[in-house]
């Protein structure tokens, strides 16, 4: 039986490699440890054939390894869900509570969980959930800044690091599935003027780089 700190890693390294490596210092970074307690780590995973590490050349996942944090990152988004849809959880403690419980719920809990919120495929933030055989929807998508004015698009998916920020966007109606026009673009990084169900909503820039679409 692994870990929490083994499973922790080995989400945080899935979500940074990318299609490439994760770095000791991002690694470091993100889960807010030192470079050498990241390394040490890194060894022990190598040794455990959960990733492939090389010094000062990043890490990966080995098959293995994917396995183990896809089936964390399923519980966290599951779990996400279910606090916000059936438990009323606001935005500042969904994170918190799902990365305590993630570790330690049966997969008869979470086949229950998934039951009853009818097999759910994304997450609160619009974000993929794995499946049980760990298979994962790629996300194809650009971010609302990027969109040029008069085009329709839909928001597929929003960045979940900042609890105020999902506050300020779900106030907005800025939701996952809701489609929205992009009536104007300041020049200079300025207001983005949005069209949503028939009205008009002003954004900055900044909050629209963290709001992410496709072609609607």
């Amino acid at each position: 039986m692994l870990s929490q700190a083994v499973e922790d890693y080995l989400k945080t390294i899935y979500k940074l490699q990318g299609s490439d490596t994760a770095s000791t210092s991002e690694i470091a970074r993100t889960m807010n440890v030192s470079s050498a307690s990241v390394t040490n780590m890194l060894k022990r995973l190598a040794d455990l054939k959960l990733v492939e590490y090389q010094s000062y050349r990043g890490v990966t996942l080995t098959p293995a390894g994917e396995k183990i944090a896809l089936e964390i990152i399923r519980h966290h988004r599951l779990l996400e869900l279910y606090l916000k849809e059936v438990m009323g959880y606001g935005w500042e403690q969904l994170h918190e509570e799902a990365e305590h419980l993630e570790h330690h719920i049966s997969e008869e809990f979470e086949s229950k969980i998934e039951e009853l919120l009818g097999y759910p495929t994304h997450d609160p933030h619009g974000d993929p959930i794995p499946t049980r055989d760990g298979e994962i929807s790629p996300t194809i998508d650009v971010p609302l800044s990027d969109v040029e004015e008069s085009e329709t698009v839909v928001i597929r998916r929003l960045a979940d690091f900042d609890p105020e920020l999902l506050h300020y966007l779900e106030d907005l109606g800025l939701m996952p599935r809701v489609q929205v026009r992009v009536r104007r673009k300041d020049p200079f990084n300025g207001p983005i003027t949005l069209q949503i169900d028939g009205r008009e909503q002003i954004i900055g820039h900044e909050v629209a780089r963290h709001v992410f679409v496709t072609p609607g």
